[in-house]
């Protein structure tokens, strides 16, 4: 009998029932032993990458800078050591954080839905929707999107972008996971060539660099003005999808299972990827088109908690938010004076990662 690539985990219920849930068998980490360790890497990625640059500051007058102006404790750091951390490193190491942990969720989330180890942002066409309305801002400036910022423009396609995906992955009145990908990948190359048309259309060569690196992935131009909003939305959706995590689970066995359970699939479908789309409006919008981290975090956590949502939710978050940071600090140091796009070094990591996970779901 050939092993089957996933097999269903039955897991025991307060009310002694059982309910299925997709993923590999075998024994994993627990939350409880694995999410302290990792908050911790998480804090100490945080300080070690703000200390990082092109001028090196010492942790310890980095935690003093934060101290002083979060308590006030301590001997203040001298004036260019508290402007380097206070105002340029740590809002951008902080961004970095909340995105890595935001495309980590959504991919999570989007596998999930989707039923299909692909599904990511980029897939589904939600970030080649956000990157043609972003690069039409750049290139032609607000007039040509309403008088919308390059940021609401890009919110504003992503949100265009979902609204056409789930429409053209319905049948029936139904939302079906293959159309939905099939759906996606289509709108994603549309999208993309029209963004390459506006950018061979364009007149200015400053413009077009503009658009190319944001396209790219980049929180360069991240402040403490721009790290609410998406702060506040990785938290309150995070938290909305972890009380969902069951209903996760039970997308994740099938329609069928998940309606033998109880859990309306198409409705909880929709509204998840609505969820998930809008989660990645925003941080689309703040750091442009970051690859990657929403397919592989999610893969590799897995591996180590297992398929369960409530485990895999809260840990892909964590993990996706030292990645995205650990990538931000090698795309400020690889090439000084200059920097990278952020999606160049998450694609030239994680593309070697995913061969390396689909050899081994191969030979398993």
């Amino acid at each position: 009998m050939r092993k089957q690539a996933t097999a269903t985990i039955v897991e025991e219920l307060p009310q002694g029932g059982r309910r299925p849930v997709l993923g590999r068998g075998g024994r994993h980490i627990p939350l409880s032993v694995v999410a302290p360790p990792l908050l911790v890497l998480l804090a100490v990625t945080i300080c070690v990458a703000v200390s990082v640059g092109s001028v090196g500051v010492r942790p310890e007058t980095v935690l003093k800078v934060i101290a002083d102006h979060l308590i006030g404790a301590g001997t203040p750091a001298s004036v260019m050591d508290d402007q380097i951390v206070w105002n340029l490193r740590l809002p951008r190491v902080l961004l970095a954080a909340v995105v890595g942990a935001g495309l980590a969720v959504v991919g999570v989330t989007l596998q999930a839905t989707a039923r299909n180890p692909l599904a990511d942002p980029y897939v589904l066409g939600v970030s080649a929707g956000a990157g043609l309305t972003a690069s039409v801002a750049i290139t032609f400036g607000s007039a040509a999107v309403a008088g919308l910022s390059t940021s609401a423009a890009a919110f504003a396609g992503a949100l265009v972008a979902t609204v056409v995906v789930l429409g053209l992955s319905r049948r029936a009145g139904r939302v079906v996971p293959s159309r939905l990908v099939l759906a996606g990948v289509t709108l994603s190359y549309l999208f993309s060539g029209a963004t390459n048309f506006v950018i061979f259309r364009s007149g200015d060569a400053d413009a077009a660099h503009s658009v190319l690196f944001w396209l790219l992935g980049s929180l360069s131009e991240s402040s403490w003005s721009n790290l609410p909003l998406p702060a506040a939305a990785v938290l309150v959706i995070g938290v909305s999808l972890m009380s969902r995590a069951r209903t996760l689970n039970a997308l994740a066995a099938g329609d069928d299972a998940a309606l033998s359970l109880g859990v309306p699939a198409h409705r909880a479908r929709v509204r998840l990827l609505v969820v998930a789309s809008l989660l990645t409006g925003v941080l689309v919008a703040v750091s442009g088109g970051i690859g990657f981290v929403g397919l592989i975090v999610p893969h590799l956590v897995r591996l180590a908690v297992g398929p369960d949502h409530r485990r895999l939710l809260p840990i892909a978050m964590l993990v996706g938010a030292i990645y995205l940071v650990v990538v931000d600090v090698l795309c400020r140091v690889l090439v000084r004076p200059e920097e990278l796009p952020v999606g160049i070094v998450t694609a030239v990591l994680g593309a070697p990662v995913f061969l390396w996970l689909l050899r081994r779901s191969e030979a398993s």
